[in-house]
């Protein structure tokens, strides 16, 4: 099955300047396979490019750009268990040592940079709770992420479940890039809410070291998790 209409990446869901947010994009596309899919990028998704999508013969879901494939995604059950959450307050002190205030690779990320104001950017900002090992801010989504409802769009608490995964997978702030992400939403959250997010260091082999999220309500219910694997580049 090749779906009709294009997937199309505007510029201000960039990660790095010139390509999509990871988190975003596969929010995007777990979005066209209608569940929980884990999404492997093989090249960073283009901004403002149309983007073809079309069913395998195995299931897969492949993305293309022309006739090189992006991404693809397939059915997947998330197997996590969720960190206990620090509360919202301890993750706003938590944000205040965010390793992207003194050095930042991205910092138009949609959701981790810097130079992005409120009600643009996401502002993620998760700083480590050492004594937790684990990373957490605070995230209070605003009015141009609501889906129409009150809500947040599921594209944008993929987009919230991304960024914080790096921080947790490369505290010495190495350069990685996303390779695949598998998430599973519980619930929106709503407009407005107060949320946390957090992410934490799982299993770490050579150049790959893998990452849980999961971005938790104001009273601790878990909304969102996911686990990211991120790749450092050959040199």
């Amino acid at each position: 099955m090749t779906a009709t209409v294009p997937l199309i990446v505007a510029s201000r869901f960039c990660g790095p300047h010139d390509s999509a947010n990871g988190g975003y994009f596969a929010g995007c596309v777990a979005a066209r396979a209608g569940s929980t899919v884990t999404v492997r990028l093989l090249r960073p998704p283009p901004l403002d490019a149309p983007l073809a999508t079309s069913e395998l013969a195995d299931g897969t879901l492949a993305i293309m750009s022309g006739t090189e494939r992006i991404a693809e995604a397939r059915s997947a059950a998330l197997v996590l268990e969720p960190r206990s959450a620090p509360n919202y307050f301890e993750a706003v002190e938590a944000s205040r040592g965010y390793a992207g205030f003194a050095h930042h690779r991205f910092p138009t990320c949609f959701v981790c940079g810097t130079r992005r104001a409120r009600g643009d950017g996401m502002r993620i900002f998760a700083g480590p709770i050492t004594e937790r090992d684990l990373v957490a801010a605070p995230w209070v989504p605003d009015g141009s992420l609501d889906r129409g409802d009150g809500k947040v769009s599921p594209e944008f608490m993929s987009a919230a479940l991304d960024c914080p995964g790096f921080y947790a997978a490369s505290p010495d702030d190495r350069m990685m890039l996303l390779g695949e992400i598998t998430v599973h939403l519980n619930r929106l959250v709503h407009v407005g809410e107060r949320c946390t997010v957090i992410g934490w260091a799982l299993e770490a082999s050579g150049r790959k070291r893998a990452a849980g999220t999961a971005v938790y309500a104001e009273d601790g219910e878990v909304c969102g998790l996911a686990r990211a694997l991120w790749i450092e580049p050959k040199a």
